[in-house]
């Protein structure tokens, strides 16, 4: 019998979503923040008019394994999910010491959550696990949490490995590479492959964490991906997709309108592509209007948008505001020490420092993968303005370079919308999982603990 899934720090879903689309079925789940939590059992429980397996909100380090009691009976359970990176990644150990010097990442709480979400594993005597994060966690003030993670788990009996994979091999157009602890039951008569890419970089050049596999091949649990096959299609670009999603501001000129997040528009074209179609017929029919078409109000940077190239940072961004206000200056001839001159210099260029950060503002290229998303598009949409039109992305833009199919509803505010989609696991990168872990179980002819 194949096993159901447990959903630990669920998010919005995106780990679950893959699990479900391989044809698992999820028991349940558990998440911290309340929003996450709705969308996560909108989407995977509500949505099929049934109130059984929803996701419970709750702390799990206040809680024990027994919340999942009659979830699944005899055919056992996998047990997945995401621990909190803020403690790991680099975006999170600067913000910690931001906030003083006692702040550091190994002083953060979050950074021991894997121990809780070990012993749900354990507790609930699940089958397989899998647990995802970032790379950044190889080194937790010296500790390697995924070598510990499969260290514990082998000590309790099974067969395990770690893993570093890039979603943009997936068919995700992103690159966003996470670390993926994986583990089965030794009594279990399948094993866990790693799966195979299926698409390829079209270039030779390795990523950050490539360069350092050799490094990681010292860890007894960590094993190299598999690399494409040959004839495999080439990374999805941004612009394959999002080029049929509604136009919502070409011109940096027109008045800004905020979209409820639930209003549906129409597409702009017909289906393009083999990503496109994937999006829109995820649950067997075909997407007829696409909701979440809502993008910030930076009014002060859109004229700076739409003269941006694709592919410029903050400092090619700072140089064009500098230009718009000098255009301006030439008009109102404010005395440089005037109200005026710093009134008019305010409306017009960003205050932030051109020496720090200056991948802080990125103009996505239309021709390529996007960069990594992050939960700090809550706060803005700097980091990922649109190819061609003069705005940061939209929310359902930003899931679609996530890979959340067309028909997943997010049920919240614009700004935790963001959040939960930066905070994700891509469902394609996950389908690419549970199909490796599918086979296992199938292979082993359905036999497995009583």
């Amino acid at each position: 019998m194949v096993p159901k899934v447990i959903d630990l720090f669920s998010g919005c879903g995106g780990l679950a979503l893959g699990f479900e689309k391989a044809g698992f079925g999820i028991a349940g789940g558990l998440e911290i923040v309340p929003e996450a939590c709705d969308t996560v059992t909108s989407n995977l429980c509500w949505r099929y008019g049934k109130e059984e397996g929803s996701h419970i909100t709750g702390d799990i380090t206040r809680l024990d394994p027994d919340i999942f009691s009659g979830r699944f009976s005899s055919e056992g359970c996998i047990v997945i999910g995401g621990p909190p990176c803020q403690a790991y990644s680099l975006a999170g150990r600067a913000k910690l010491r931001s906030l003083g010097s006692d702040r550091v990442n190994t002083n953060d709480a979050r950074g021991y959550l894997y121990e809780d979400f070990l012993r749900f594993a354990i507790g609930l005597n699940a089958r397989a696990v899998v647990m995802e994060n970032v790379p950044e966690s190889v080194n937790y003030g010296g500790k390697n949490i995924p070598e510990t993670v499969c260290s514990a788990l082998e000590g309790k009996g099974y067969r395990t490995f770690w893993t570093v994979l890039n979603a943009a091999d997936f068919g995700v157009p992103q690159i966003r590479e996470r670390v993926f602890a994986i583990a089965i039951k030794a009594e279990e008569k399948g094993s866990v492959g790693l799966p195979v890419p299926t698409h390829h970089s079209t270039g030779n050049t390795l990523t950050m964490h490539q360069k350092m596999f050799g490094g990681f091949g010292k860890c007894p649990h960590f094993r190299i991906p598999n690399t494409a096959d040959s004839g495999t299609p080439a990374w999805v670009t941004v612009g394959e997709a999002l080029s049929d999603l509604p136009a919502l501001f070409p011109d940096f000129r027109q008045k800004y309108r905020l979209l409820p997040m639930n209003m549906g528009l129409p597409y702009r074209t017909g289906i393009n592509n083999a990503y496109q179609k994937t999006m829109r017929c995820w649950y067997g029919r075909e997407t007829e209007f696409i909701t979440a078409n809502c993008f910030r109000k930076t009014e002060r940077d859109f004229p700076i948008f739409a003269r941006m190239n694709q592919g410029d940072n903050f400092l090619n961004a700072s140089e064009i505001a500098d230009q718009i206000f000098g255009e301006n200056q030439r008009i109102y001839n404010y005395p440089p020490d005037s109200d005026g001159y710093r009134l008019l210099r305010k409306k017009t260029v960003p205050p932030y420092a051109r020496d720090k950060f200056p991948e802080k503002w990125k103009k996505l290229h239309e021709d390529r993968p996007s960069h990594t998303l992050v939960a700090h598009l809550s706060v803005d949409t700097y980091s990922h303005i649109h190819p061609w039109e003069p705005r940061g992305i939209s929310v359902r833009e930003a899931a679609r370079i996530q890979s959340f199919p067309d028909d997943f509803y997010f049920n919240c505010s614009m700004g935790d919308a963001f959040r939960q989609i930066g905070n994700a696991v891509p469902p394609l990168l996950s389908l690419a999982i549970a199909r490796e872990i599918m086979k296992a179980f199938r292979l082993g002819d359905n036999h497995g603990p009583s």
